[in-house]
């Protein structure tokens, strides 16, 4: 495969110009380069379970976990593994590949509950599935810890530009966010990094956002795009409901900056069509979160889903394809 088109040089201009591409060409030019580089009938079906719910010390201005906002949504203390490897096979017999475990964590401590999550990454590495975890911040040690029990990929968004950061979170920095997602790099497990929009940021700030992506030395394996579902009693409650048309923007530009990379349809899909879920996923996506819940918000349910799949002709990517591409190819050499 040529990889000519893979690039980690992008300057802002260049992002500037692709995501002010006349939509339509856009969509084009990414669905070109997404049929290059992808099967575009695959798409990755991912179940994310929240195992440690509410009561977070952040302030992140979008979250219904945050302890300082009243949003209806209760403090659960970490699941048991059983209930966690339960919830697992569910998914997995639903045809999901990849599980990722939420903790409404600021950062991992070094204690009795992280002994307990390692277990859970253990067990569900043992299910054939790929695993994911977003539990906050990382050290370069917890990271290994983590890979050393089968981890796969470690989620921990940007959310927005370096230059809106501030606006939306002031318990930590963009930089604790870089550092994390270097110690993932450094213990050899994926990258699931991306952002959200609607959150009152502006269209440069998406552009600095996709910009620090696509410039990582390498891409993120994974970049979620979420649309900001507003909820009661955080202080983003009453923005407004973002475009279709914003979405496939990013989408659209996402894929032309990382071709190679799984674009995620992420948080927003409830109140999306068939018909616009569909636009994304020709304009790059092919990654989505199935089940009926996103850690706290709602989400579209597995039967409807696999409805659209049906509809579209799409099918759910394998669990580790990468790895068993790779060794295939050393098998031929």
């Amino acid at each position: 495969m040529n990889n000519t088109d893979i690039r980690n040089n992008w300057s802002l201009e260049e992002i500037k110009d692709i995501y002010n591409t006349p939509l339509l060409e856009l969509i084009f030019k990414a669905a070109s380069l997404h049929r290059k580089y992808n099967d575009t009938a695959e798409v990755q079906v991912c179940t994310l379970l929240s195992i440690k719910t509410g009561g977070c010390s952040e302030d992140c201005a979008y979250c219904p976990q945050a302890a300082r906002y009243d949003t209806g949504v209760g403090v659960q203390a970490l699941m048991k593994k059983e209930e966690v490897l339960e919830y697992a096979q569910k998914a997995k017999n639903a045809g999901s590949t990849r599980f990722c475990m939420g903790a409404a964590w600021r950062e991992v401590r070094d204690n009795r509950d992280f002994d307990r999550v390692l277990d859970m990454v253990k067990g569900v590495n043992e299910m054939g599935m790929e695993v994911c975890c977003t539990l906050g911040m990382l050290t370069e040690t917890q990271a290994k810890k983590l890979a050393e029990a089968g981890l796969y990929a470690y989620n921990h968004n940007l959310d927005t530009s370096k230059e809106h950061y501030e606006e939306i979170i002031t318990t930590r920095t963009f930089e604790d966010r870089i550092e994390t997602l270097d110690n993932v790099r450094k213990a050899g497990v994926s990258v699931c990094c991306g952002g959200i929009i609607g959150l009152g940021e502006t269209h440069e700030d998406r552009i600095k956002m996709l910009h620090t992506l696509a410039t990582m030395e390498t891409h993120p394996e994974s970049v979620p795009i979420n649309a900001l579902v507003p909820i009661k009693g955080t202080p983003l409650a009453n923005n407004k409901k973002v475009d279709i048309w914003d979405m496939v923007r990013m989408i659209a530009t996402a894929r032309v900056l990382m071709p190679a990379t799984m674009v995620r349809l992420s948080a927003g899909r409830t109140d999306m069509s068939v018909a616009e879920q569909a636009l994304c996923f020709m304009a790059g996506a092919n990654s989505i979160f199935a089940g009926d819940k996103l850690l706290t918000t709602p989400n579209p349910s597995f039967d409807e889903d696999n409805t659209m799949f049906q509809l579209l002709g799409l099918k759910p990517r394998k669990a580790f394809k990468e790895e068993k591409a790779y060794l295939h190819e050393m098998v031929e050499a």
